[in-house]
């Protein structure tokens, strides 16, 4: 493009100011407004920026070649489809939407008007996962972990759609299959929407895979253990670190079975087995700024009309299998009987207190 990309920012909150603030020093874009229902929080963002601010989006359809939208989940769907109506490229933050059904309808806004729509599953940026998509490796086996403290953010919708949809993606892209079947469970910590949920996915390439959010822990941790024909890897999100373990070329070749070593081989087995039979790798990750890259790629992709790494259909199949799972915890009887308690909010009557004591307490 000639001139400048001209952008907004539709929600400038936690994480819309940060967006903002990148986009506004980005060369080759111009942050020209921001908006956001707390006018309060929208003019503090604009001053700091410099650029005017406003309290809804209306004003901002004419100024813009490109937005993004950061608002809470269940506001994209309204949002965006006006963006799109007038072919407007668009960044919607991650999950695309609150249901299938409203994906679905920003996919095909998007289509309908050629407008480029990415959504921000800032994950795959992550350079642990760049790395682990660049292995060979044919997943047979997964499981991932997203826990951590409640953010007080993000309180119209639960953990699934606001944590465990990460590792949802990020498993649908490294799996490349659909999936075949979800039983999945949860519970409601805070008295709102679930706040813990697990769910087993099995997959039509025979993949299973096993997912765990939680907005009710007490450390935050972010991980994944992959197994497959290859070998295992481990991705730490946090860390921005990737181990890899493979069977040596004379294992590969050979096998190991430890019933037919002789008892000196067996006996040096433990010792030997990381420097002779499995190599073992660890890869730490660039120290980029994921949400940098992410805006980076996306105003690459309207300039030059190139596919994101994340488009709305990708979005739209991470959302269907959310609902999926969702169904799954609504239906999850807590004590096998049909007619018993069922879903995050119904649960079995307490047996008691888990400690009780002061020093417990202390303890803890």
């Amino acid at each position: 493009m000639s001139r400048r990309l001209r952008m907004a920012v539709v929600g400038v909150g936690h994480l819309g100011k940060e967006h903002a603030r990148i986009l506004a020093g980005l060369p080759g874009v111009e942050l020209v407004g921001v908006a956001d229902a707390n006018i309060e929080q929208a003019q503090a963002v604009g001053q700091r920026l410099g650029v005017p601010a406003f309290h809804e989006f209306g004003p901002l359809l004419s100024l813009v070649d490109a937005a993004c939208i950061a608002t809470p989940t269940t506001l994209h769907a309204e949002i965006a489809a006006e963006f799109l109506r007038r072919g407007i490229p668009l960044l919607v933050e991650k999950p695309l939407a609150a249901t299938a059904t409203d994906a679905d309808v920003l996919v095909h806004l998007a289509q309908r008007h050629g407008a480029l729509l990415q959504v921000g599953h800032i994950e795959r940026f992550n350079p642990a996962f760049e790395e682990l998509q660049r292995r060979p490796l044919q997943p047979r086996w997964i499981r991932a972990q997203r826990l951590g403290p409640f953010s007080g953010r993000s309180t119209d919708i639960g953990v699934v759609l606001d944590l465990m949809i990460h590792d949802l993606d990020l498993i649908l892209a490294l799996t490349g299959s659909t999936v075949r079947s979800v039983t999945a469970l949860g519970m409601s910590v805070f008295g709102g929407r679930e706040d813990i949920a697990n769910a087993r996915l099995h997959f039509e390439n025979g993949c299973v895979a096993d997912v765990t959010a939680s907005r009710a822990h007490p450390t935050s941790q972010r991980t994944m253990q992959l197994w497959g024909p290859e070998g295992y890897a481990e991705a730490d999100f946090g860390a921005r670190k990737l181990t890899l373990l493979q069977p040596s070329e004379a294992v590969r070749r050979n096998g190991l079975n430890p019933a037919q070593l002789d008892p000196d081989s067996r006996a040096r087995l433990r010792d030997d087995l990381f420097r002779r039979h499995l190599e073992l790798a660890t890869i730490g990750g660039e120290a980029q700024d994921q949400l940098t890259c992410e805006l980076t790629e996306f105003v690459a992709c309207v300039g030059a009309g190139g596919q994101p790494r994340v488009t709305g259909a990708d979005a739209r199949a991470a959302v269907a299998l959310a609902e999926r799972i969702l169904f799954s915890i609504e239906h999850h009887c807590w004590t096998g009987q049909a007619d018993g308690p069922k879903g995050p909010h119904d649960l079995p009557a307490p047996a008691g207190l888990l400690f009780d004591q002061p020093a417990e307490r202390e303890a803890a």
